[in-house]
C-alpha cells in the first residue's frame, strides 16, 4: 500500500512505503523505519504507520488501529465482493434471454428471407407463365389473322392468273388474221371469259392488320416496388409505461382502460405499432382473464377489460413477454365507484415480479407455470359456472377434461388432436394455442401466441407429432403448417405461399408431413424441410376430387385416408396420390356420414371416424366396411373434431361443440 495523501507540510513522496515480511501473508514491515511493524493506520494519508512515524512524516495526523482499519475494510470489501457475485446470475439470467431472442431473431430473420425467396419465385413464375400466356395469344391471333388475309390474297391471285391466261389467248386470236382462230377462241373463251368478267372477288380485304399490346405497367411497378414490407419496432419493456384509472381501481361490470406507450432503450418514443403485448389480469382465486388490446398503429395501444367480480386483482402488462415498468400492478374491483378507496401510485410503483404462469393472451412464448391439473373440470372462472357431469348410465365413456374458456384446461372450439407415447395434444383453435395432457387427463403445458408472424399461431385447427418428437400445427388463418419441438419452442415452418386453408396434419411412416387444405380442397406432402413430395386433389365430387376436406390419418401401409366432409364420404390414397377406395355416403343409417371430420387408423387396419353432424363416432374396417360405433350415448358429443387414439389404446376426441375432449374405451 501507498499514501494516497500527505499532510500540508509534506510531499506524498514523503508518507511512509510500507514493505511485506518476507514470507506470503506474514503481515507489513515499515520502509522508513527497518524493522518497525505499523500498528496504527493514518486516517489522513490513508496509510499503516509505525510508531515512529507518528512523530515523523505523520506527525499531528489523526490515527486509528490498525487492527480495527484492517476489520473494517475487510467487511467493507467483502460486502462489496458479494454484492459483485450477487449481480452474475442476473447477468448470467439476462445473457441467455438474449442469447434466446438473438436465436429467434436469427430464426425469424431466415424464415423471412424464405418467405421472400418464395415469395418472388411464385411471382417470377407467375410473370413467365403470363409471358407466355401473352406469346401464345399473340401468335394465335396472328395466326387467325394471317390465315384470312393469306387465303384471301390466294384466290384474287388465282383469279388474276386466270384472267391473265385467258386474255392472253383471246387477244392473240382478235389480233391474228385467221377467222378460225377467232371462232375456236369465242368457242374456248367465250364463256369463260363472261364468268371472269361477271365473277364476284373478295376485292375489300377480310382482316385488319391491328395487333395492339396494351400493358399497365407502371401500376404493377408501383406495386411491386411496395410489395412486402418488414415490420418490427425498437420497442423494450424496461422503457415502456402503462397510465390510466385502470391501473390500480374498476367497478364491477363496466368497460375500463388503460393506456400502454411503448418506448425505445433510450426512453424515446416508439412512433409505430405492431408490437407484441400481453395483458391478463389474475383474480383472487388464481384464474385468468384477459381483455382485448388495441393498436393505434403509432406506439401507444389500449388495454380494454371488464370485471364481473370484486376483490383484490393484478394485472400483468407484458411487452415482449418481458413486464413492463411497475408491472404486475395491483388492481382493486368494487360494486360501485364510491366504494373505490382513493388511488396511490406508490403502491403499484413498488409492485414488483413476475406474475403466476397463466393463459395468456397475445403472450411470446409458452406460460411459465407447470403446475399440474387433475383430469376433471376446473373450478370456474369469472365468467363460467361448471357443473359436474354424472353418468346416467354405463357407455365407454373414461373421462371428459375441460369447458368453456380462455385458462389451463379451457377451450374455445378445439379442433385437431394428436396422441404421442405419453400425452394427449389438443389444437384449441380460438384460444389460439396447443394444450397438452396426460393420458390420465393431468394438464402438463401449453404453449401458443396469437398472432401472423413466424412462430405465432392465428387459428391452429390441426396437430400431430412426428417420430422425432417435433409438433406439427396446421394454422388455418396464417396458411402454413409450424413445426415446434417437444416443448413448445418454434423450429420453423412450411407450405407458406402454397397453402390455402390448411385444416389437418398427419405424419406417414417416411416422416414426411401431410397436409389437408380445406380450401385448395387438395392434400400436399411435404418433407420436414419444407420441400414438396407431391400434391393431389382438386374440387369437385370425383374419386380424386374433394370438398372441403378436414383431417388425415396414414395406415400400416402408407396410404392415406382423408375425410372429405362436404361429400359425406372417406377417401383412401396411396403414398404417391393414386386413389385406392372411398366409402360412405350421406345419411344417418350405419357406415353413412353427415360431415365425416376426424379419422384415425388402429393397429390391425380399422378406421376410426368422427360423424359431424351425426355427432357420433363409427369404426369401419380397411376396405370401409361398417363395424360398430363408440357408445357416447350417455355423455353425447355435438359435433366432434379431430380423434386419434392414445398409446394405451383409448379413442381421443375433441367434442368442440361442448369445448372439452372425451377419452373412449375401445377394443381392437
Amino acid at each position: 500500500m501507498e499514501a494516497q495523501q500527505g499532510s500540508p507540510d509534506s510531499s506524498s513522496e514523503e508518507c511512509t512505503v510500507l514493505e511485506a515480511l518476507p514470507g506470503k501473508g506474514k503481515g507489513l514491515i515499515c520502509s522508513q523505519h527497518k524493522g518497525k511493524v505499523p500498528t496504527l493506520y493514518c486516517l489522513l494519508c490513508e496509510s499503516a504507520v509505525c510508531e515512529d512515524c507518528i512523530v515523523e512524516q505523520h506527525v499531528g495526523h489523526p490515527t486509528d488501529s490498525l487492527t480495527k482499519i484492517v476489520d473494517q475494510h475487510r467487511v467493507a470489501l467483502q460486502e462489496r465482493l458479494d454484492a459483485a457475485k450477487n449481480r452474475l446470475p442476473q447477468i448470467r439470467d439476462t445473457a441467455q434471454a438474449l442469447r434466446d431472442i438473438l436465436q429467434q431473431l436469427s430464426s425469424q430473420k431466415n424464415s423471412i428471407e424464405e418467405d421472400i425467396h418464395s415469395s418472388f419465385s411464385e411471382l417470377h413464375k407467375t410473370v413467365d407463365t403470363r409471358k407466355s400466356v401473352l406469346l401464345m395469344e399473340l401468335e394465335v391471333t396472328y395466326g387467325l389473322k394471317q390465315k384470312v388475309l393469306q387465303a384471301q390474297l390466294d384466290t384474287l391471285l388465282k383469279e388474276e392468273a386466270a384472267i391473265t391466261s385467258s386474255c392472253s389467248v383471246t387477244g392473240e386470236a382478235l389480233d391474228g388474221a385467221s377467222e378460225a382462230a377467232v371462232l375456236q377462241a369465242h368457242k374456248d373463251f367465250g364463256k369463260p371469259l363472261s364468268e371472269l368478267a361477271c365473277q364476284g372477288l373478295p376485292l375489300q380485304p377480310e382482316e385488319n392488320d391491328q395487333l395492339e399490346l396494351v400493358m399497365e405497367v407502371e401500376g404493377l411497378r408501383k406495386s411491386i416496388h411496395n410489395l412486402g414490407a418488414i415490420i418490427t419496432t425498437n420497442a423494450v419493456a424496461s422503457q415502456t409505461e402503462a397510465c390510466g384509472g385502470g391501473l390500480e381501481q374498476c367497478v364491477v361490470g363496466q368497460p375500463t382502460s388503460v393506456i400502454i406507450t411503448t418506448r425505445d432503450k433510450s426512453g424515446g418514443l416508439c412512433k409505430t405499432g405492431n408490437a407484441v403485448l400481453s395483458a391478463e389480469i389474475y383474480t383472487p382465486d388464481g384464474s385468468v382473464t384477459d381483455g382485448e388490446i388495441l393498436d393505434h398503429k403509432n406506439g401507444t395501444y389500449e388495454f380494454l377489460y371488464t370485471l364481473h367480480k370484486e376483490g383484490d386483482f393484478r394485472l400483468a402488462l407484458r411487452l415482449y413477454d418481458q413486464h413492463i415498468k411497475g408491472s404486475p400492478f395491483r388492481l382493486k374491483v368494487t360494486n360501485s365507484p364510491d366504494d373505490s378507496p382513493p388511488t396511490t401510485s406508490g403502491a403499484n410503483a413498488a409492485s414488483t415480479g413476475s406474475s403466476d404462469g397463466g393463459a395468456r393472451r397475445r403472450s411470446a412464448k409458452s406460460p411459465g407455470s407447470r403446475s399440474r391439473q387433475k383430469g376433471v373440470r376446473r373450478g370456474g372462472s369469472l365468467f363460467s359456472t361448471p357443473k359436474k357431469k354424472v353418468n346416467p348410465i354405463e357407455d365407454d365413456l373414461i373421462f371428459r377434461i375441460g369447458t368453456k374458456g380462455r385458462n389451463k384446461g379451457e377451450f374455445i372450439n378445439l379442433q385437431g388432436v394428436a396422441a404421442s407415447s405419453e400425452s394427449i395434444l389438443i389444437a384449441d383453435s380460438n384460444n389460439q394455442c396447443v394444450q397438452i395432457f396426460s393420458n390420465q387427463g393431468e394438464f402438463q403445458s401449453r404453449f401458443g401466441v396469437r398472432g401472423r408472424s413466424p412462430g405465432q399461431l392465428q387459428r391452429p385447427t390441426g396437430v400431430a407429432v412426428h417420430p422425432n418428437g417435433d409438433i406439427i400445427i396446421a394454422d388455418y388463418d396464417n396458411k402454413w403448417v409450424s413445426i415446434f419441438t417437444s416443448d413448445g419452442k418454434y423450429k420453423a415452418k412450411l407450405g407458406s405461399g402454397r397453402l390455402m386453408g390448411p385444416k389437418g396434419v398427419s405424419v406417414d411412416q417416411n416422416g414426411h408431413v401431410i397436409v389437408v387444405d380445406n380450401k385448395a380442397c387438395m392434400v400436399f406432402i411435404f418433407q420436414p424441410s419444407g420441400k414438396l413430395v407431391t400434391k393431389f386433389g382438386s374440387r369437385g365430387n370425383g374419386d380424386r376430387q374433394f370438398a372441403g376436406p378436414h383431417f388425415a390419418a396414414v395406415n400400416n401401409n402408407n396410404e392415406i385416408i382423408v375425410t372429405d366432409f362436404h361429400n359425406h364420404s372417406v377417401k383412401v390414397f396411396s403414398a404417391e396420390g393414386e386413389f385406392l377406395l372411398k366409402f360412405g355416403s350421406n345419411g344417418e343409417g350405419n357406415g353413412q356420414f353427415n360431415a365425416p371430420t376426424g379419422v384415425a387408423v388402429d393397429v390391425n387396419g380399422n378406421i376410426i371416424v368422427a360423424d359431424w353432424g351425426n355427432s357420433r363416432i363409427q369404426v369401419f374396417d380397411g376396405s370401409g366396411s361398417f363395424l360398430s360405433y363408440i357408445n357416447t350415448a350417455a355423455d353425447p358429443l355435438y359435433g366432434p373434431q379431430g380423434l386419434a387414439l392414445t398409446s394405451d389404446g383409448h379413442v381421443v376426441v375433441a367434442d368442440s361443440g361442448n369445448h372439452c375432449f372425451k377419452v373412449y374405451r375401445y377394443l381392437q
